[in-house]
């Protein structure tokens, strides 16, 4: 497959990677000089004898890298990238945007879900208060409590984020 990228800026794209080497790849990216991304958040994980704060890839099996044509294959030789996420065969550019909502997300610490479910479009909102401030999405309900959906439509993911109602408004509204 010849890659499509047109343009010679740098732009973000999502590649997919082999399970649990999230974080290798990056590090093998930023080796190489790459402009990489890699969202992780902070759970508390449960063992049998102890518990501990980890960092975790927030959408497993997903990493962000800003190239030109030059780098597109380098990122695909990296040990531990399986593809770019395409449509229609060409690789999916992804707003500098989108990749600064998920930053900010992240930064946040809020209690963020990934799902790859599909919900009904709701209604638009955005956020007038808080940390997320700023942010607009799609409000959904879900297991009874309010949240926003910030969809990524190019990864076909979702993000769910608890936020207080009295937080947002209708996206259109002045």
């Amino acid at each position: 497959m010849v890659p499509t990228l047109i343009k010679k800026e740098a732009l973000w794209y999502a590649a997919y990677t082999n399970s649990r080497a999230e974080k290798k790849v990056l590090a093998e990216l930023k080796k190489q000089g790459i402009e990489a991304y890699l969202p992780l958040q902070r759970k508390l994980k449960q063992w049998s004898d102890r518990r501990k704060w980890v960092e975790e890839p927030l959408l497993r099996c997903y990493i962000f890298v800003k190239i030109d044509m030059r780098d597109y294959y380098r990122v695909l030789n990296t040990r531990g990238v399986v593809r770019y996420i395409t449509f229609e065969g060409k690789a999916v550019p992804i707003p500098e945007k989108q990749i600064d909502v998920l930053r900010q997300v992240v930064a946040t610490e809020a209690d963020v879900e990934v799902t790859a479910d599909r919900f009904d479009p709701g209604d638009r909102v955005r956020v007038v208060s808080g940390p997320l401030l700023g942010l607009e999405g799609e409000m959904v309900d879900y297991r009874g409590s309010r949240r926003v959906m910030v969809r990524f439509d190019q990864l076909g993911q979702h993000l769910l984020v608890s936020i207080n109602a009295g937080f947002i408004e209708a996206a259109g509204h002045e």
